[in-house]
């Protein structure tokens, strides 16, 4: 998977939002300073997503459904340091659940 990483507040707040498609193997892949209690909401977006929360053992602690246009908020069960945005379906295509080991490799830019 490649997936676009959103490291500054200004690129986590705009995220997927006002995108019309995710091409096929892509995401975004958003990371944080601190391990806390996270939460998202879909207002703007008009792709169906799946959340992964990761700790910082990069462990999945959680996968949410996210569905276009939502200001429901999906908050993460337990504490994480990334989160992880994919086309809605992309794990369980995958075999991919709670308590999975993701490996987080940043390349160079």
């Amino acid at each position: 998977m490649l997936a676009e990483v959103a490291r500054t507040a200004q690129q986590r707040q705009q995220g997927l939002m006002y995108r019309e498609e995710l091409p096929e193997g892509t995401g975004m892949l958003f990371v944080f300073d601190r391990v806390e209690i996270r939460s998202f909401w879909m207002q703007n977006t008009y792709i169906a997503l799946d959340i992964a929360f990761i700790d910082q053992d990069q462990r999945i602690v959680d996968i949410q459904a996210m569905e276009p246009q939502s200001s429901d908020l999906h908050e993460s069960p337990a504490p994480a340091l990334f989160a992880l945005e994919v086309p809605q379906g992309w794990f369980a295509a995958r075999g991919i659940g709670v308590g999975a080991a993701a490996e987080i490799v940043f390349g160079p830019g």
